[in-house]
């Protein structure tokens, strides 16, 4: 047949291979058509992993990569701190000002700490420039909601312009943090979302991250959609 227009096949499920159509996909192979897994395919044409085809850990296998110390890794450790100790310099008037700024409001503290997880489950304190009013958490821990009113006028600029994250890097160059990984979250938020979201807990395999892929797609989380 004439296979001219098919760029590719995606596999949705290994257990649908059987001898038979083994060989017509080894065939397909050697003639130039593209093969891959559903999870592969998602992941490099919108850059994610949807939960729900992901149905037991063996699907995930080929996609971790070691975390033990490897060259990669020292070499990735390296420019975090390189980068990190560049920012905080460069930002160090900016911090003055801001600080200023956050004071001058509300007469309250111009920096935040808040308990987190980090790899491996452990737990680390995570640094931010005020953004909202004294007290905000007093009922508990929260989401913060669109037009959230407990957010300050300065802190609304500083959320916009995701400056308020800076402090984060004194958590990178400690080692708590990296500069890219998946976002922090309180231990409270985090025992709510692995009972919600497959896999969850898979994210704490790896050091949390400044910034990662949900903060380039999407603005400030505020639920877990």
């Amino acid at each position: 047949k004439n296979l001219s227009y098919v760029k590719g096949i995606i596999i949705g499920e290994i257990s649908d291979i059987n001898e038979y159509n083994l060989d017509i996909i080894f065939k397909l192979k050697l003639k130039g058509i593209i093969v891959e897994g559903l999870l592969t395919w998602f992941e490099k044409e919108f850059h994610r992993i949807p939960t729900n085809i992901i149905h037991n850990k063996y699907q995930l296998i080929e996609k971790l990569k070691s975390t033990e110390d490897t060259y990669q890794l020292r070499t990735k450790r390296l420019g975090d701190l390189i980068v990190s100790f560049i920012l905080l310099i460069i930002t160090s008037p900016l911090f003055i000002m801001i600080g200023i700024l956050i004071f001058i409001e509300d007469r309250g503290p111009i920096l935040y700490t808040q308990i987190r997880t980090g790899k491996d489950g452990a737990i680390f304190k995570l640094t931010k420039l005020r953004t909202m009013v004294i007290n905000a958490e007093k009922n508990g821990p929260e989401w913060s909601k669109k037009n959230d009113s407990r957010v300050t006028k300065t802190g609304l600029i500083l959320r916009k312009l995701r400056i308020d994250e800076l402090p984060q890097l004194v958590s990178v160059i400690i080692g708590d943090m990296s500069l890219i990984g998946p976002r922090p979250e309180r231990p409270s938020i985090n025992n709510d979302l692995a009972k919600l979201i497959p896999f969850y807990n898979l994210r704490h395999k790896v050091k949390p991250g400044l910034s990662g892929w949900a903060q380039v797609n999407y603005p400030y989380g505020s639920s877990i959609s």
